[in-house]
């Protein structure tokens, strides 16, 4: 038992002994002393049991002196202690990659630049050597804007910025662009600090857009919107502008924290509107040209920077809800009058028609009120008809004006469209630009001629029958266009007679105006009234009281009597 012991005992001794014969520098960067240079390689010793062999390329680079001779001390990798030859395997340029990365990760923890130097290109980008570790460096990387030639920039030691490391993968990503656009922040930052709002600066024109211009001045660049390019309506900067091209332009805005800097061409020049209202007064007559049409009118120019709109309303006495494009055109030349001024909106109205005759002054001066005219059915509503007239005017013959006689809807239909007609001018509004129009004034109104030859209330006429209804009769009063009704119990003073069926069409018979409205052309007729007044009429012509006659035979003579003076 006391033996077993022992040989545990040295087992774990000899086992000991072998872990410690194990050198622990293999993966390691360790110095050493070059022995010897045979051809192409250094024999170099670096306390192991045996020497190794570096290629003498691993002790230069692109741009460093790779010299060593006998006896010069040099730091390698221990890749194996020992290989199948019994030689240490060592590696000049593993050294040298691992002082890298440890040197670099410091500078990435600090967020320090690192110097380095392109020295080839890759799918996507180009390689990098960190002075032993080899960074990719994207291609969106290299500059701030996109690169053509990347030769100018390739084994030219430069800084850069470690964007990402992994040690583990053996990754590093740089870039160039990182460390452009930090100097440009700074140059900008001092620049904007120098500039104030109000200075003149020369800048330029750097970039066109739609919106304006985009002005180098000198490391940073401001916007030159399209509305202060000049006073006048500028469309597209290109009108004015062309890239490359020097400027001197005024610094309107500065925003020192988004370094954004507005600026202004049109300032430099006095403003046209400064006294506006004395150079184009109310009521005066200009002539300019027509810059821009939209769906509510056109603007047109004055002057350079002096713009006035005039708005559809104000364009055509006579074209309604027409479009402004179908009345001037772009670049034409019209005469306008000034309707308003405005200097804090910086607004003219103008008027186009206003410059022109006043079509219902025109129409009102030629065919004064009680003038015959004629012309074309435009349109028929349920109010009347319009009329076409001189001038390209339109008058309306209300329902009322149509017939003296019938009611409005029933003559409104013996009218269409297209028809020619002729009516009289009843009144002529300029302001309210109408024109009213009758048909039923071209001849004389029955009513006042019936008054004129006698028609009063009280008097008697003679009526033809012109239909029989349960309700009463229709007659027509003699010799007049004039018609009337007799009611039914109108028709007789013995309640028995008073039947419509005793009448027939085209019977003559008489009947006394109990009616008669000059105003609402009302007209009534009744017979009974008629038989009543003829009966006072015969008893106080005939009757006494000392006669002794009856009043059948008071009656009865006056009626004889009526029939002998007729």
């Amino acid at each position: 038992m006391a033996n077993q012991t022992t040989s545990m005992d040295d087992f774990e001794q000899l086992l000991m002994e072998s872990f410690q014969d194990i050198d622990p520098v293999e993966g390691a960067v360790v110095k050493g002393r070059v022995v010897a240079i045979e051809k192409d390689l250094a024999i170099i010793d670096v306390g192991l049991k045996t020497e190794g062999r570096v290629p003498m390329k691993e002790f230069g680079t692109a741009g460093r002196d790779g010299t060593i001779t006998v006896g010069s001390e040099v730091e390698v990798y221990v890749d194996r202690v020992e290989n199948a030859m019994g030689e240490a395997v060592l590696s000049r340029e593993k050294a040298r990659r691992e002082e890298s990365w440890v040197r670099l990760e410091a500078f990435y923890e600090k967020n320090e630049k690192v110097e380095g130097q392109i020295f080839n290109q890759v799918k996507g980008g180009f390689t990098v050597d960190l002075d032993g570790a080899v960074a990719f460096l994207p291609r969106s990387q290299v500059d701030i804007r996109p690169i053509r030639d990347i030769a100018p920039l390739m084994n030219v030691p430069q800084p850069f910025q470690i964007l990402k490391m992994d040690k583990r993968r053996g990754n590093i990503v740089v870039s160039r662009r990182a460390i452009l656009e930090e100097s440009r922040a700074e140059q900008r930052s001092e620049i904007v600090q120098q500039l104030e709002e109000g200075q003149v600066v020369e800048g330029v024109v750097k970039n066109i857009t739609d919106y304006g211009a985009f002005v180098d001045l000198g490391g940073i660049d401001g916007l030159l919107h399209v509305t202060d390019i000049a006073w006048r309506r500028v469309n597209h900067p290109t009108e004015v502008l062309s890239i490359g091209e020097t400027i001197k332009v005024q610094i309107i805005r500065v925003n020192h924290e988004s370094h954004r800097i507005s600026l202004g061409m049109k300032q430099l020049q006095a403003d046209p509107w400064e006294g506006i209202t004395a150079k184009y007064p109310v009521n005066g007559r200009f002539t300019g040209r027509v810059t821009n049409i939209t769906d509510y009118g056109a603007f047109v120019e004055l002057e350079p920077g002096i713009e006035g709109l005039i708005h559809v309303s104000e364009m055509s006495w006579t074209k309604k809800n027409i479009h402004p494009g179908k009345i001037v055109s772009t670049s034409q030349e019209v005469e306008v009058m000034v309707l308003e001024v405005d200097p804090d909106k910086r607004r003219i109205s103008l008027g186009l028609k206003q410059t022109l005759a006043n079509p219902w002054e025109s129409f009102s001066e030629r065919f004064p009120v009680g003038t015959e005219i004629e012309g074309e059915v435009k349109n028929k509503t349920e109010f009347g008809l319009f009329i076409g007239l001189d001038g390209d005017v339109d008058g309306m013959v209300h329902l009322s004006d149509l017939d003296w006689n019938r009611p409005g809807e029933e003559a409104l239909d013996d009218y269409n469209r297209g028809d020619m007609v002729k009516a009289k001018v009843l009144d002529v509004d300029i302001d309210k630009e109408r024109i009213s129009l009758g048909i039923k004034q071209l001849g004389s109104d029955p009513i006042e001629e019936a008054a004129g030859d006698g028609l009063r209330k009280g008097g008697v006429v003679t009526c033809t029958v012109t239909a029989v209804t349960d309700g009463g009769l229709e007659v027509q009063l003699a010799e007049t266009d004039l018609t009337a009704f007799i009611r039914r119990s109108d028709l007789s003073r013995d309640r028995s007679e008073q039947r419509p069926e005793r009448f027939a069409v085209g019977e003559k018979l008489d009947a006394r105006v109990t009616q008669f409205d000059r105003k609402t052309r009302r007209i009534g007729l009744s017979i009974k009234a008629l038989e009543i007044a003829e009966e006072k009429e015969a008893v106080a012509q005939y009757g006494s009281t000392d006669s002794g006659a009856s009043l059948g035979d008071i009656l009865g003579a006056a009626l004889k009597g009526q029939k002998d003076d007729k």
